[in-house]
């Protein structure tokens, strides 16, 4: 059985390194197409996390980071903006991967 998985392991890496450069998955550089669509993507998850973190500490009331003053809110928000933003950064939920990939599949550009 470890034979068969590793000579299929084996058969899949020389048919990686066979395939034409230009389809294999490269880092995107700054400015190109997957470049910016990288970037809308962790965007777009960043919009979708903030708002769900906004939803999730809208219950909180009384004393936290921010105290209950009426500027609490708007305090929060910003800090669950940051969060937002860095979970997207870090990798997030996943969101922006799937919508990397759609948006370079409607651009007919390969990963």
């Amino acid at each position: 059985m470890a034979a068969s998985v590793s000579s299929s392991g084996a058969a899949a890496l020389t048919r990686y390194n066979a395939m034409p450069k230009q389809t294999q998955t490269t880092p995107a550089q700054p400015g190109s197409a997957q470049a910016k669509a990288k970037t809308a993507a962790q965007e777009f998850e960043a919009v979708f996390l903030s708002t769900m973190f906004n939803q999730m500490f809208e219950g909180l009331k009384g004393d936290g980071p921010f105290g209950g003053a009426g500027g609490a809110g708007v305090w929060r928000s910003f800090l669950s903006d940051e969060y937002a933003r860095s979970f997207a950064k870090s990798g997030g939920v996943g969101i922006a991967d799937q919508v990397y990939s759609t948006l370079l599949q409607q651009q007919e550009v390969t990963p």
